[in-house]
This record gives structure tokens, C-alpha cells and sequence, in this order.
């Protein structure tokens, strides 16, 4: 058997696959870990100022141990102690 032709042009022609993935597949977060995430980005973007609230947020803390952003979503006492590492660096600064 052979493959079908068409007589469309190539560049009119549907895609084989679709062009964007749905993402329900994933677990969604909490309306709680939501709320910290907004609750200490906030925060630090208030105290420490846009880029060094990004660079601390993302980048791995050895005094949290771990990355702040994922620790403030995962839990309340995450939350807390993420809040406190921030308002001592502004304290710093």
C-alpha cells in the first residue's frame, strides 16, 4: 500500500500533532501553596528589591537548604521561615 497523496500544498496542510500540550495532566497547585508563592514573592520583591528578589528566590539558600520558592509553596512552616530569611537581608542591606 502506498502513502496517500494530496494535492495541498505542504504549507496548508493540518500539523500531524497538536502544537500545544495541555497542561491538566499535572497536579494543580493549592489555593494555600498559591498564596504563600504570591505571599513571599512579594515580600521580596517589597524589600530586597526586583532582581535580587528574583536571584534569591530561585537560586539555592544553604541557610534554608533548598531553593526559597519551593520551600515557601511547600509548606506553611516553609512560608515562615523564607519570610524570615528575607526580612534579614533587607536588614542587611
Amino acid at each position: 500500500m502506498s502513502a496517500p497523496t494530496t494535492t495541498e500544498p505542504v504549507a496548508t496542510r493540518a500539523p500531524n500533532r497538536r502544537q500545544f500540550r495541555s497542561s491538566f495532566g499535572r497536579p494543580r497547585p493549592s489555593a494555600d501553596s498559591l498564596e504563600r508563592q504570591s505571599r513571599v514573592a512579594l515580600l521580596a520583591w517589597n524589600l530586597l528589591g526586583g532582581d535580587s528578589a528574583i536571584q534569591f528566590l530561585n537560586s539555592h539558600d544553604d541557610a534554608l537548604g533548598g531553593r526559597p520558592l519551593d520551600l515557601a509553596v511547600a509548606n506553611p512552616i516553609g512560608c515562615e521561615a523564607v519570610e524570615q530569611a528575607i526580612t534579614a537581608r533587607a536588614a542587611r542591606r
